[in-house]
């Protein structure tokens, strides 16, 4: 088993980047989340809420956003009338625990989905979350943002995928620790264990130039 990701891990020597500034809405610099969701109703561009805070999520560069389409596609195709459901990064949210508002890149929830007081907008029960790295985000996405998405009592698997280069990791919850697989061969497979599948790289790849 690998070390487990944890706060400002920025695997060192790689010169990334990643800044965080709180948005101030209505003239205040922290919302409680009634005040968030409803601020949020009227924006354009998306923006994630942790404890009063507002920060904003900047769009997708191409190859994100390739791989993001290609990998919701083998799940769907792969998940279609089992029982799960594939959710791209529209669908936003919600950790009660830890205050947390976000927009995974893609988020899979197996039988019923729950939401927020039942308003089919903010997703409280995923089993599996899919994040895809850029150089601004790749610290959060592995330190940070893992360790706010260990709160959710459902999530049975984590997924990273990398946009620069070909490169996938799994994390999957056991009772006392997260157990980590890295793919890395442009001919393999990145196996999801919780769900039982096998896609290949190279299909998640399609598109990109690093193939």
């Amino acid at each position: 088993m690998e070390k487990e990701p944890t706060s400002y891990d920025n695997e060192a020597g790689q010169g990334e980047s990643f800044v965080r500034e709180p948005v101030e809405a209505y003239g205040r610099k922290k919302l409680s989340i009634a005040e968030f969701l409803e601020w949020e109703s009227a924006q354009t561009e998306r923006h994630e809420y942790y404890q009063g805070e507002i920060f904003v999520m900047m769009g997708p560069k191409l190859p994100h956003a390739r791989i993001t389409g290609n990998m919701s596609f083998e799940l769907m195709s792969r998940l279609k009338g089992g029982g799960c459901q594939v959710f791209s990064t529209d669908l936003r949210l919600h950790i009660p625990s830890n205050t947390l508002f976000t927009y995974p890149d893609i988020s899979v929830v197996c039988g019923e989905p729950e939401t927020l007081n039942n308003d089919d907008w903010n997703l409280l029960n995923p089993c599996m979350l899919i994040e895809v790295l850029s150089p601004s985000t790749r610290t959060y996405d592995r330190g940070i943002k893992f360790g706010l998405y260990k709160d959710i009592p459902s999530l049975r698997e984590y997924v990273l995928i990398d946009s620069e280069k070909i490169k996938a990791e799994t994390w999957l919850r056991h009772e006392d620790h997260w157990d980590q697989q890295v793919f890395e061969d442009p001919d393999g497979v990145l196996d999801v264990r919780s769900l039982g599948l096998s896609i290949p790289l190279r299909d998640i790849y399609t598109g990109t130039k690093l193939l």
